[in-house]
Parts: structure tokens; sequence; C-alpha cells
């Protein structure tokens, strides 16, 4: 069963240089193979404010999702970064979502 894991992330609009400067870091990291390869999307239109950020990444299963967060978890690189990040946030959650292949 295929997962969709979505890191949801809404940043003080002020910031918002910042704050991508900073994801740009966290792709880097990803590029390296230290994080998880995500996709990174802005809204243009929907539910969600202009000052969110999306990171989604697909797995093949829920353990390797929760693997993954692991991962990220453990990442002394994720974690400075993330320091530098956090006070930025307004609000940030994730959400699972199981591939239907029909």
């Amino acid at each position: 069963m295929a997962i969709i894991m979505r890191l949801i992330q809404q940043f003080q609009p002020a910031q918002k240089k910042e704050f991508f400067e900073l994801e740009k870091q966290f792709a880097e990291l990803e590029h390296r193979g230290i994080l998880p390869r995500g996709e990174r999307t802005v809204p243009i239109s929907g539910r969600e404010p202009a000052n969110t950020i999306v990171c989604e990444f697909r797995f093949d299963s829920l353990a390797a999702a929760e693997k993954a967060l692991k991962k990220i978890e453990d990442s002394p690189e994720h974690t400075d970064l993330a320091k530098k990040q956090h006070p930025m946030f307004q609000q940030n959650w994730v959400e699972f979502y199981e591939v239907l292949e029909y």
C-alpha cells in the first residue's frame, strides 16, 4: 500500500524570504541523501493560505514513511536548520494518505 506523507507548514508572511532560504537548505540535504527526497509546493488557489508550503513524499508503505520520519528526527543537520526555521512557523502538521491504486 503506497503512502503519501505531507508536511504542511504555515509561516509568518513577513519572513517568507528567510523561510524559503532555509527550505532550500533542507532541499540540499535531500539531494545529498541525508534526508528523504520530497517535492515542495505552495498554494496558488485552495484551502490553505498563501503563506503555506507543503512538502510531499511518496513511500511504498506506512512503515517506510515512519522510518523516514525517524531519519528526519535523528538528523543533526535537520535539527540545526529546524531550530532556525521554527520561530517563523505559525503552525505545522503532518498528514498521511493512502494511495488508491484502482
